[in-house]
Formats: C-alpha cells, structure tokens, sequence
C-alpha cells in the first residue's frame, strides 16, 4: 500500500512522559557540548597504554591531535574517578589542569589560531572502575582463564570511555584520522585493540602490540583485551572486494570457534546485501573472544556467547527461530553499520544503534532463511517492549531512553517496512541510510526525516507517536454482515497509519483514525484479524 499517506495536520500533539528526571551537573558536563568542548575539533588520538594485571591498573598516554575551530584557552577533558591525569603537556610546556570530578578543565599557554592542527599530551594512570557485570556496568574486566592466564577487556559503552582513558567523551565529535592503540602486556599475553596489527615490540618483560584504526571511530568503541589469544583468518570476498577478517579466541577454544565462527561471513554476506558495504573494509574485521557476553567495539566486535546459538541458549522471541544464529556474532557485528558507521550524535538517539541493529536480526534471518522466518522472529520479541519510558531520552545529559530502543525500536522499523510495502525500496532506504549518513555523526530528526523522504510517506505522527510516547495504538473493532466499524484509541492527534487486516481470509488496507470509520465488503464478514506486523494491539468491541 506505497501510496497511502499519512494525513498531515497542524494540529498539536500530546507527548506522554515518565514524570521530570532530575540530572546533575556532572550530567550536563558530559552529555552536551560544552564551550569547553566546541572550540576543537577532534583528528586522531595515539594512545600509549601499560596493562598491569597484578595491580588492575592502567598507565599510558594519549596524544590528542585536533583543529581549532575558534579561539579559546581552555579544553575539557573527561577521565573518571579514581583514575588520574598525571600531567599534560603542550610543545614541552607543562599546563594547569583543574579538576571537577571526572572532567578536567586544561588551560592551554599557545595562542589557538583558528584552523591550526595542535597536539596535546596527556599522561594518566591508576586502577580504573571494575566491571563487575559487564558490559551493563561497564568498566575493566579482570578474570582469569581456565589455564590461570590473565583474561583481560575493558567494555564501556554507557559509562563512556572515560572510564579508564582521557578523552573528549561525547559521541558528536570522533577522530577523523582515527586512533593508534599501544598497548604493553606481560610477555606471555597477547594484547589486541582495534583496526590492523602493525607492529609487535618486545620488551624486557613485557610486549607492545600497535594497533592502528585509519577511520573515524566513536570513543566507546575504543578497546582493549589481553588474554592468551590464538587466532585464524580468512578473507571475505565482498562487496568493496576483498575484506579480511581474522578472529581471536583463548587457546583453548580454538577449535570451537572454528565451527562458530563459520557464521561470520554467513553475517558480512547478510548485512552487505541489506546495508551496503561493510563501512571499514581499511581497518578490517575481527571477533575477538572477551570475559563477558559482548559488544560491538569498531572492528573489534568482543564475543562471549559460550560458541552458541541464540543469546547464551535463550531464543530471545521465543519463535525457535532465534535458535538458528549466535545472537552475539549478528547483533554485534550489526553495530558496524548502525552505531560505528552511523553514530549518535546525542545518546539521547540511542535507537538508532540498538533499534536498527535489534532489526538485524531479523534480517539476517530473512537473508538466509525466509522472510517468514524474519517475520515471527521479530513479531516475537514484542514480549520485550516494557513501554515504561519513551524511546528518545533527554538531549544534552547523557540520558538514553527506555530499554525500548532494541525491540521496539525493531518492530517500528518492521511496520514502516510494511507500510513501505516494497521489500526493494526498504532496501535502498537501509542502503542509502549507510551511504549518505556514512561516517557521520547523526540525531534522531535526521534519520526520521530521510526515512519519510525517501519512502514518500508523511511519518512525522508515526515517529512522535513511536519514539517520544509510550502509547501503543489500539485498534477497536467490531463486524456485522458486512460491515467493519474500527477506529484507533491511545494516539496522538493526527496519528493515521494505514494497516492491513484479514477479512474471511483476505488481505485488506484500511487507514483508521481516532473517529469511527465503516469499511463494507462485498459479503459477509465471516471472520476479520488485524496483520500481527504492524506495531500496534487490537480489540474486538460489542
């Protein structure tokens, strides 16, 4: 039905909220763009980091290289408590650094001059955040593998970055010339970051592994495992050509991961034909075994689903149909497109990375499988949407919305591809998303808008209905001889989206609104159900 629109009118909309959350300052500073924050523009960071398992400490360096958009003397950085910012240097000359919590104000001596490249040195060091049930908590992991080796990662997504480095931690501004990752290990370790291996350096009692990222990269994504890796690799042929991708597993799991990790390139063959190109083919593709269950660090995807299917054994819908794939090697690897090529720009947007990404999944299956797999699977994963909070979270502090933002997040994109009802330009928008929004940092107004142009249909309801209330549309309903009444209740004004029924066994569109409307049939209504792919509940009424 591609040439149903949704009825536009300048009418006001109701937004139903949780009541007013209370945020800090610490919250302000870190989730907006502070002044402290605008007038530089991040190129590169060269991260020097020393891994001391026996202390679960940190020491190293980051070398911050960036732009001066306009003169200021004054540069915020964020590292988090208790780990320390030892000293920061600029062209040799000591600077003063004045803390406020986990953010530090540098005073800088040289003049900025708009659009000089600058470097900044900045020496940290101690025993950062522990987390104790990563990645929900985030922070370093510290365990030990079967064998007592040191098993080692850091994961921190949603306390940030700053959690064990120093660094402009706001997802808007990434490193347009990447990251060198240094990081020193026991000799008996093997370190892996992100991006390409360079370089080994032996030590006398330690190692240094260079690692190297030459794409934009979100801070997030930045990360380290130490363990006592093996590895195998293959190469994908795929879209941009040649892409390879290696894997990283403890040696004891060698040979298990061989046979579950045949699902990688099962995945890269699925999400290219669905997203376009893998985005970093430059910095190449690995799964790297982690302590905990995963995440999906830029092209360094960690992995700890026990070399199974489903999310540690569980079909998260309940269909059987999530049975059929490891959760983490797809989900994860889905982020490369959606949260490391298109990032946030406010973690306000979260459901850009976690609702286009809990899609995946059902992609994947329908690439592989069928679309009717695809279709069950995500329809039941509608047992997971809580509705307890809208979608988007508050803009500028560091506040995401509702946990919503993966299954619900997913069935909104399910029902706007039925509305779209043309499987090939589904794909271009998804395609396209990838292409025009490519390395780019973007907000939740931007994706929405391209959506509704790109399919020619007025979503701007759907979208406000969807992401910033937690109504679900009702249908209520009734049917006699041949005549259907229906409308929709618990909508914004204006909200009018179209939606396929079943009456005595075939399809129909109708477009209900928040009044009553009649649709007559050509006979007698002898049964009538509402098409389960649309986000929304029904009720036949009296």
């Amino acid at each position: 039905m591609r040439n149903l629109l949704f009825t536009f009118a300048a009418l006001s909309i109701c937004f139903i909220t949780d009541a007013q959350e209370t945020f800090t300052k610490a919250d302000e500073l870190r989730g907006s763009i502070t002044q402290q924050r605008a007038w530089w523009d991040l190129q590169h960071y060269k991260i020097e980091v020393e891994v001391l398992p026996e202390k679960k400490a940190l020491k190293g360096t980051n070398t911050i290289t960036y732009t001066v958009v306009t003169q200021q003397k004054v540069m915020q950085i964020d590292l988090q408590e208790p780990m320390n910012i030892d000293k920061v240097s600029q062209n040799n000359r000591i600077l003063k650094v004045e803390r406020l919590g986990n953010v530090h104000y540098i005073e800088l001596l040289q003049k900025q001059k708009i659009g000089t490249e600058n470097t900044l040195v900045i020496q940290f060091s101690g025993a950062p955040t522990q987390a104790l049930n990563a990645p929900w908590d985030g922070g370093l992991v510290w365990q030990k593998d079967m064998n007592e080796k040191h098993f080692i990662a850091s994961a921190n997504q949603g306390i940030g970055a700053s959690v064990w480095w120093p660094v402009k931690d706001h997802p808007a501004d990434e490193p347009d010339k990447g990251v060198d990752l240094y990081i020193t290990a026991p000799k008996d370790l093997v370190a892996v970051g992100n991006g390409r291996l360079i370089e080994q350096i032996v030590n006398k009692n330690t190692k240094t592994w260079h690692w190297q990222v030459t794409n934009p990269i979100n801070s997030y994504g930045v990360n380290i495992n130490v363990g006592d890796y093996v590895h195998f690799s293959e190469t994908f042929e795929g879209l941009n050509g040649a892409l390879d991708m290696s894997y990283w597993v403890l040696r004891d799991h060698l040979e298990k991961a061989k046979k579950q990790f045949k699902q990688a390139p099962l995945m890269m063959q699925a999400f290219e034909y669905w997203f376009g190109p893998y985005p970093f083919y430059e910095d190449s593709f690995k799964l790297v075994e982690a302590p905990y269950l995963g995440m999906e660090h830029q092209s360094s995807v960690t992995y700890g689903n026990n070399f199974e299917n489903g999310y540690l054994g569980r079909d998260l819908s309940g269909t059987g149909w999530g049975l059929l794939f490891d959760f983490i090697i797809i989900h994860e690897a889905g982020h490369e497109w959606f949260a490391n090529n298109i990032t946030n720009k406010d973690v306000a947007d979260m459901w850009i990375h976690e609702g286009f990404t809990a899609y995946s999944e059902n992609l994947y299956l329908n690439y592989h499988f069928s679309k009717k797999a695809a279709s069950e699977y995500v329809i039941g994963t509608k047992s997971s949407i809580q509705n307890d909070r809208p979608i988007i979270g508050t803009y500028n502090k560091n506040n995401r919305g509702s946990n919503d933002i993966y299954y619900k997040g997913a069935n909104i994109l399910h029902t706007i591809r039925q509305l779209i009802d043309d499987d090939q330009k589904w794909r271009s928008i998804l395609r396209g998303l990838n292409k025009d929004f490519y390395h780019q940092t973007v907000t939740s107004k931007q994706v929405e808008e391209y959506i509704s142009e790109k399919s020619g249909i007025d979503l701007r309801h759907f979208w406000e209905q969807y992401l910033r209330t937690t109504l679900i549309p009702k249908l209520e309903y009734n049917y006699s001889g041949k005549q259907l009444k229906y409308r929709y209740v618990d909508i914004i004004v204006g909200f009018d989206m179209p939606i396929q029924i079943n009456i005595n066994g075939k399809t129909k569109w109708i477009q209900p609104t928040g009044d009553w409307k009649t649709f007559v049939n050509n006979n007698d209504i002898k049964s009538c159900s509402v098409k389960q792919d649309f986000l929304i509940t029904a009720q036949v009424i009296e």
